[in-house]
């Protein structure tokens, strides 16, 4: 019996939501969760249990999610332990909804993203030129406001790395020429650029643009060393002259060598590179201090307060879901939560086609973002991108095994 009928809409309304705020972001989680649930509970859970078990990131999934509540359990808990806690199933829980769709139910979650993110870049051309009204609903996809716009960001950078996918495949048409969907496709993935260096202004985004889109390359023509070179070097001619000349990525890279030097030498600011140089010190002496539990869940904010700058103690992450899970969690923390994206690459690495291409720039997007921002960590990026790029993830994996027919009461 066909019961998707309830989660297909709901999974669609998940990617069509993922540039609003973050109460609908975690609406349409909701639903999406109801809506398994009430399917599962109609005899659905069987087939939907087996999708979950055949998966690769099943067991590291179920491991981060079991290592947490051990953690939990014998561990200090503190005043962050309840927040910390539910963000931490929070990411866990997302990925197993997307794991536990069946391939149709991902496309439509699929087309929602892509319907909804190119109406963001209609709206944001139409801000910048004509005008567009500014609400609340899309305050943060067309000006720079909190970690929402770094989400939005980040959901154009995958935008951008899927059109350069399409048309590094669809390069030349039938008679050997450069086809020109192609070049639109790219002209798409340019746009984008000017978004995240312009309007929404995200080095993160940028910088996993550029990894997603090279990654691309190599993905498509690992097999062919000589093409793979000459199209490396006209990418690297290409990034040289479109984004490194321009004056506004010049500057924001050189203000980050800045801003690190002057952390270096002891200054403390709120600048970017600043925060994150001492976040990134004083979580890994964390790690080093209690390896192999961390510090407990929530364990974080309190030793940051210890032991970082008074200037910055406003702060409740830092900046990398994986010094955060190996600050609260341990090394094991740590570990698990890095195996879960790693091996997501490598199924899209295995895949050598169109599909697995989209899912292996959609999951380096994810890499970068969690390396130097709390990707997972914090909702309002979180519960966005991270959907997004399992969703991609999800259609990139092979089709589980079908399951035998249930035998009749008769038989």
């Amino acid at each position: 019996m066909q019961r998707s009928f309830i989660v297909r809409p709901a999974a669609m309304f998940w990617g069509l939501a993922v540039f609003a705020p973050v109460g609908v972001n975690y609406l349409a989680a909701f639903l999406l969760l109801a809506c398994l649930l009430i399917v599962g509970i109609a005899g659905d859970w069987r087939e939907r249990y087996a999708r979950l078990r055949a998966n690769p990131l099943w067991w590291p999934v179920v491991a981060y999610l079991v290592w947490t509540l051990v953690v939990l359990a014998f561990r200090p808990h503190y005043p962050q332990t309840a927040s910390n806690l539910w963000h931490g199933f929070r990411i866990g829980f997302t990925m197993l909804m997307a794991m536990a769709l069946t391939r149709e139910e991902a496309r439509w979650a699929l087309r929602g993203f892509l319907v909804i993110a190119g109406a963001s870049v209609v709206m944001v051309l139409l801000y910048r030129s004509v005008g567009f009204p500014m609400t609340e609903l899309w305050r943060a996809t067309l000006v720079l406001v909190g970690n929402k716009s770094i989400n939005n960001a980040l959901l154009f950078t995958v935008l951008g790395a899927s059109a350069a996918v399409w048309g590094l495949a669809h390069l030349r048409n039938a008679q050997g020429q450069i086809a020109w969907k192609a070049l639109l496709a790219f002209a798409l993935t340019g746009l984008v650029a000017v978004i995240v260096t312009q309007w929404l202004p995200s080095r993160t985004s940028l910088l996993a643009l550029l990894v997603a889109v090279v990654a691309a390359c190599v993905h498509q023509w690992r097999k062919q060393l000589k093409v793979l070179a000459g199209v490396l070097v006209v990418a690297g001619v290409l990034v040289a002259a479109l984004v490194w000349q321009a004056p506004s990525v010049q500057q924001k890279f050189e203000l980050g060598l800045q801003e690190i030097e002057a952390a270096q030498a002891g200054a403390v600011s709120e600048g970017s590179w600043v925060v994150r140089f001492y976040m990134y010190r004083d979580t890994a002496r964390m790690i080093v201090d209690q390896p192999l539990a961390g510090w407990g869940i929530g364990g974080w904010t309190e030793q940051w307060h210890l032991r970082g700058p008074k200037l910055l103690a406003d702060y409740n992450m830092p900046h990398n879901d994986f010094l955060w899970m190996g600050a609260q969690a341990g090394l094991p923390g740590a570990l698990l939560l890095l195996s879960i994206l790693l091996i997501g690459l490598w199924q899209c690495w295995r895949r050598d086609d169109l599909i697995g291409r989209y899912g292996f720039a959609a999951m380096l997007v994810m890499l970068v973002a969690t390396s130097v921002n709390s990707a997972m960590r914090d909702a309002q990026i979180g519960l966005s991108l991270l959907w997004v790029a399992m969703v991609y993830l999800r259609l990139a994996q092979p089709a589980p095994p079908v399951l035998p027919a249930p035998r009749s009461a008769a038989a």
